[in-house]
């Protein structure tokens, strides 16, 4: 079992996370690691730290659906990837998922998200 984490009375942040392609989110899914763009970097790093929580809602652009849901598992380091193959990623992290399906925009069109003009979560 894990302990308790020792940022626990700190908030819970959640992040929806753009991909380009599907094969990105599959590549994700099989080996528990993401890759952003650098100026995403220091957002999530600020909230792996300061939160006791970081959930990650994944998308790819255009689709009309989440893929899925993870957990980031650990800060984002230096060491890049390879398995995304393309310029303008930067350091990889883990990502524990929770939950690999396609769901609707549909099915959050009642969630609005207030630091975003309250419009819709998607």
């Amino acid at each position: 079992s894990k302990s308790p984490s020792p940022r626990q009375n700190m908030p819970v942040r959640y992040f929806i996370m753009k991909s380009n392609n599907l094969q990105n989110i599959d590549i994700s899914q099989q080996k528990g690691i993401w890759s952003t763009t650098p100026s995403n970097e220091r957002k999530l790093n600020g909230a792996f730290w300061e939160s006791s929580m970081v959930y990650l809602i994944f998308s790819v652009q255009g689709s009309g659906h989440f893929q899925g849901f993870a957990r980031m598992g650990s800060a984002i380091g230096c060491e890049k990837s390879q398995d995304w193959g393309s310029a303008g990623f930067g350091g990889v992290f883990k990502v524990e998922w929770i939950r690999k399906e396609s769901i609707s925009f549909q099915f959050a069109h009642h969630l609005l998200n207030p630091w975003n003009d309250n419009k819709k979560v998607q």
